[in-house]
């Protein structure tokens, strides 16, 4: 008799030991991961993630310019796909839809004329002249330590040497439509556009010496050379045409 009520007592304690341990986890829980152990009733549930693809929340002092470069693409396209009319003045914390839409109606956000907050700089106004003809010239004096490539997202341009200083010049008269520190890895950068097809970027600079708007001369300094967002003193410099980076040697004058 003695040995059958310890039968009994060993059968509840196993029991109780099983009912408390069940649905405990182990391994995988923090990676969404079943362990061992692990019942339906006790699986971690987590709400699906709602990712913006293709569209950027715009942040203060990003113009249309700015998106368009960051993204390559022609300005005028991301101005279209997200309703956009002249001076394309955006705003801090609109979305922007960034990758061509599958329909011509399908936009990131429908743009309104009474925002509450304080437009982005998107200068200049619609009353810009433009030369006839480019002249382009060297943005500054050095060497082409990087050369251009289509197939290197890292080489969109040209990287030249220099000193810490060294005065940097536009390559051709336009209108500043970006002066800033906004575009991850170009450090202080200003991009000018030159006429309705062709802008020119100058980055890394030390010291930017033109405002969002201003008229400026081919060979007018514009910055100081630097290596803000670099590991060397030096100027990326780039040239796009209708959004697309070309290679600034086919343009440049021989050295």
């Amino acid at each position: 008799m003695m040995i059958f009520r310890y039968l009994i007592v060993a059968l509840m304690l196993i029991n109780t030991v099983a009912c408390g341990h069940k649905g405990v986890y182990t391994k995988g829980y923090f990676s969404g991961q079943s362990g061992q152990g692990q019942s339906d009733d006790n699986k971690v549930s987590r709400p699906a993630v709602k990712r913006l693809r293709n569209v950027h929340i715009v942040k203060k002092g990003e113009t249309l310019y700015s998106l368009a470069w960051q993204y390559g693409h022609d300005y005028r396209e991301v101005a279209r796909w997200n309703n956009i009319p002249v001076p394309y003045t955006i705003y801090p914390e609109q979305k922007l839809r960034v990758r061509k839409p599958e329909a011509t109606n399908d936009v990131a956000h429908k743009n309104h004329a009474k925002h509450s907050v304080t437009p982005s700089s998107n200068k200049p106004a619609p009353q810009q002249k433009f030369p006839g003809k480019l002249k382009w010239n060297w943005p500054t004096k050095g060497k082409v330590i990087t050369t251009f490539s289509n197939s290197d997202p890292g080489r969109k341009g040209i990287d030249i040497s220099g000193k810490s200083g060294q005065a940097i010049r536009a390559t051709a008269a336009g209108y500043v439509v970006y002066s800033g520190s906004g575009l991850r890895g170009y450090g202080k950068l200003i991009i000018l556009k030159h006429n309705e097809t062709f802008f020119s970027a100058y980055a890394h600079n030390r010291h930017l010496l033109v405002k969002e708007g201003q008229k400026v001369k081919e060979k007018e300094q514009i910055a100081d050379m630097g290596n803000t967002g670099a590991d060397r003193v030096k100027l990326h410099f780039e040239i796009r045409r209708d959004g697309t980076p070309v290679n600034p040697l086919y343009y440049l004058p021989k050295q």
